[in-house]
């Protein structure tokens, strides 16, 4: 058992808060985790048993800070892949898989993989560059509206754009890309599956999501959902099946589109973390962080049963804020009853960065929104005034 013994250790690549809530959980069960980030004062900085200032991009850094690790898990998906492929070679897990990592990088990847596996995704179409958008474009071969998603590098609603008109394209980056045909959406639904290394899998329960307007990033997410009983098994059906092609060890963050005519179509996936799971620390018996930890340190899974109704909302930067960061209103927030703020402790706020996220739980889902709103109105997450944007 790795559980209170210093020379076992999970190699963290990554230090952000994702990393901050598993380190949370790693402390409380007294597990070991060294973990690595370009900032220095990322936040996993306090809380690793050792941080290490270094790329994650970057193979020998990689190479040189995973060796002796129990497994070596991510916390972002931009990770040196080669490096995860020869720490496998060496015998050292790594959460996710190589493989599957190489494939979800890259959406154009991705989407493919989807169509292979006979996932039911949206109709897409791959672009090498601008330019060949442009003519996809004036050719008719596009109808609009659509949307448009960078192949690599996009996160948090960056590298994602809703195409209305011709002239949306115009300052989009010169780089591969897909289309994907809009859908009519009437529910966006996540489901997190846990998968330890001899391919067991449990699911959380679906999680319901509603996306800033403007940012595409999820605002706030609920469980239980509206679905009904039936629904519900079908987005944990199609997660899983997910999870069963991907075929990797650890989480994986299924976002769903169920449409207007009934049909359930797989978005994207993450594997890691994600912010449709934070709810669980508060609203389930174990949580997205500690069944990460568990598989990783190859102990048996917990339970993924909730507990309570629940919502969670982000805390992100103010509009026209950046610099050094400043929470204002956290005497009128602290007071809302059944909630709990989680601050990251990212030192500059920037307009819409995610710089921490309230979970609420209550009586019943409205409740907890009720709560979770409360909270996140409450707060404002704002530069120093000698930072603010003109």
């Amino acid at each position: 058992m790795a559980i209170s013994q210093p020379d076992q250790f999970i190699a963290l690549l990554g230090g952000g808060q994702l990393g901050k809530m598993l380190l949370a959980e790693a402390r409380r069960m007294d597990l070991s985790v060294h973990s690595m980030d370009p900032d220095h004062m990322a936040p996993c900085r306090l809380g690793s048993h050792r941080f290490v200032q270094g790329d994650f991009t970057d193979y020998h850094q990689v190479m040189d800070f995973s060796q002796g690790a129990t497994a070596v898990v991510i916390e972002i998906e931009s990770v040196n892949v080669k490096a995860l492929e020869d720490l496998e070679a060496q015998g050292i897990p790594t959460f996710p898989s190589a493989k599957a990592l190489r494939l979800i990088q890259n959406k154009i990847k991705q989407k493919t993989f989807y169509r292979d596996q006979g996932i039911p995704t949206s109709d897409f179409q791959v672009h090498a560059n601008h330019a060949s958008l442009q003519s996809a474009l004036a050719e008719d071969q596009l109808t609009m509206p659509f949307v448009w998603k960078l192949a690599e590098g996009g996160y948090d609603g960056f590298g994602v754009a809703m195409i209305n008109k011709a002239s949306d394209i115009d300052n989009l980056p010169d780089s591969p890309c897909i289309t994907e045909a809009a859908v009519e959406i009437d529910k966006e639904i996540a489901v997190v599956i846990v998968r330890d290394r001899h391919g067991n899998t449990e699911a959380f329960p679906p999680v319901e999501m509603a996306f800033h307007p403007t940012a595409n990033q999820v605002e706030f997410v609920v469980c239980p959902t509206s679905l009904s009983d039936q629904a519900n098994q079908q987005a944990v059906q199609l997660a899983k099946q997910c999870a069963e092609a991907f075929d990797s060890p650890g989480l994986l963050a299924v976002e769903l589109f169920l449409t207007k005519g009934g049909d359930w179509l797989v978005n994207e996936v993450a594997p890691r973390p994600h912010n449709s799971g934070h709810l669980t620390i508060e609203a389930c018996q174990s949580s997205q962080f500690e069944q990460l930890l568990r598989v990783a340190f190859n102990l048996p899974m917990g339970s993924c049963a909730l507990q309570s109704a629940a919502a969670m909302a982000n805390l992100v930067g103010a509009a026209n804020h950046q610099g050094d960061v400043m929470y204002q209103g956290l005497d009128q927030a602290l007071v809302v009853p059944g909630s709990s703020i989680h601050i990251y402790g990212k030192s500059q706020t920037r307009p819409f960065r995610k710089m921490g996220h309230v979970t609420a739980t209550g009586k019943d889902p409205k409740q907890a929104m009720q709560r979770a709103a409360a909270v996140r109105d409450a707060i404002s997450v704002e530069a120093k005034p000698s930072d603010l944007l003109t």
